[in-house]
């Protein structure tokens, strides 16, 4: 059996949410025999959780923001750099699609593949389009969103609009099966609070106090998983123990998709890869916006999973330790409403995302017939995985 290889460029900011769809792309495309090239830029190649066989293209930083001319210049001048070198790529790489996720590093990637008639897709993690993406809406050949309502999408482009859903880590997607874990009125109620590089700081404040305000009940059945900003775990772990209240804390948990998953509730922002991961496995949540976010998109990104009663969002200026500790008690006072909060955010999840968003991809270009590789299939025991001869990286 032989496997026609296509070549494809994903291009993605330096950021968890738009790279982590961009690795679960690529992963997909690697599976079925293609080869991927990511470019991002110096954040993006030093991000965890980059595939081993994923090779990364560093571009100048081209962000046009502010009102200092200079800083115009500068960021166009880094525009144009990476779209020569974008162009430079496409010239050996001869991709069959580029793929745009978002973040300024998409944008000369993407200038780059529209002015060599390259076939383009954007990806949307968000339920607001974002500025990069708005640019080239109306340039692309197809949009894949996350979100069955997407604010500042033109309708003029919907026909070109494809849900797909977000991809999110394979070890995460495994937890898809995995059953609520059990939760009665004895059992311990595990509570899992992150905060993400941004915003954790108000967590870290309200949090421990709010959680002492439940009553004694539940209070005494708490066990929280927290992370924290180095700077403020010492004040964190202080105020948990004054409370009574067992708190592990830590800056970064190398097995979170364990943590989710033993999870009876989360408590943290609504960034795209969260809302993904929490409907993907199915955990209720308390939402807290954070309110700098550009377009406050990750407002507009807990409506479907608040609307389905998965999740309760709470604005950041309205959050207490009163008002969480009022939320907790309302989802947790009965054994079976928090049951049915998870099973109302599984439900809300796209299992198949990485599947259709590739599937779309592959569905646009091919290379030409002297151009592709053909690869023999070897089929690997026990698993059914398929090991696949590859030409040399980049």
């Amino acid at each position: 059996m032989s496997q026609v290889s296509r070549h494809y460029v994903l291009a993605a900011g330096g950021t968890g949410g738009h790279l982590i769809p961009a690795f679960a792309l690529a992963a997909e495309l690697d599976r079925r025999g293609h080869h991927v090239a990511l470019i991002t830029d110096e954040r993006g190649a030093a991000i965890p959780g980059k595939p081993d066989f994923l090779p990364a293209h560093v571009l100048p930083p081209g962000r046009i923001a502010g009102k200092n001319p200079v800083n115009w210049l500068k960021g166009a001048r880094g525009i144009l750099d990476g779209r020569q070198m974008a162009l430079r790529l496409f010239d050996s790489f001869e991709p069959s699609a580029v793929v745009g996720f978002g973040g300024y590093p998409a944008m000369p990637t993407l200038l780059a593949a529209t002015a060599a008639k390259i076939p383009t897709v954007l990806h949307e993690q968000n339920a607001v389009l974002g500025r990069v993406n708005r640019y080239f809406a109306g340039k692309v050949d197809a949009i894949a969103t996350s979100c069955e309502e997407v604010d500042r999408l033109d309708p003029r482009h919907a026909g070109k609009v494809t849900l797909v859903g977000n991809p999110v880590r394979s070890e995460v997607l495994t937890l898809r099966d995995e059953p609520f874990p059990d939760f009665t009125e004895d059992s311990l109620f595990r509570i899992l609070v992150t905060g993400g590089s941004q915003g954790a700081r108000v967590l870290s404040q309200v949090v421990p106090d709010g959680l002492a305000m439940l009553p004694p009940a539940l209070r005494s059945r708490l066990q929280v998983i927290q992370q924290c900003r180095p700077e403020d775990i010492e004040a964190v772990r202080e105020r948990y123990a004054s409370h009574g209240i067992p708190a592990e804390l830590a800056t970064y948990f190398e097995d979170m998709d364990e943590r989710l998953a033993s999870a009876h509730l989360f408590i943290g922002r609504a960034g795209a890869s969260t809302i993904a991961e929490l409907t993907a496995v199915g955990r209720p949540a308390i939402l807290i916006p954070l309110p700098i976010a550009t377009d406050d998109h990750q407002a507009a990104n807990t409506r479907e999973i608040v609307s389905a009663g998965g999740a309760r969002s709470i604005r950041q200026e309205g959050f207490t330790g009163a008002t969480l500790a009022k939320q907790i008690q309302a989802m947790a006072q009965h054994p079976e409403t928090l049951a049915n909060a998870a099973h109302a955010a599984w439900n809300c999840g796209y299992p198949n995302a990485a599947r259709d968003l590739a599937d779309l991809v592959e569905s646009f270009g091919a290379a030409p017939i002297m151009d592709v590789i053909r690869m023999d299939r070897k089929v690997a025991p026990a698993n059914g995985n398929e090991a696949l001869a590859r030409e040399p990286a980049l």
